[in-house]
């Protein structure tokens, strides 16, 4: 069974310690998904979660992949990098 982390982003956006907390959170073994909540005052309209997640795919690598799903943005990790 795989556990979900859950997350959010405010205002600030994406910044970097944002960013490096996201990817030592997956460096635990037993984490496999991070729900990330996008907050209100954190978007405008949904192109920035679309630009959002792919900020965060192109920083955490090939073995990570995303699904936006209303304003939530679900990140998994797989064993393997994907193509």
């Amino acid at each position: 069974m795989t556990s979900q982390l859950e997350i959010q982003l405010g205002k600030k956006g994406l910044t970097s310690e944002f960013l490096e907390a996201l990817k030592k959170r997956f460096e635990n073994k037993s984490v496999r998904n991070i729900k990330i909540k996008v907050l209100q005052n954190a978007r405008e309209s949904r192109e920035d979660i679309k630009k959002y997640s792919e900020e965060i795919i192109n920083f955490l690598g090939n073995k990570f992949n995303c699904r936006i799903i209303g304003f939530s943005i679900f990140i998994k990790k797989y064993r393997q990098e994907q193509r």
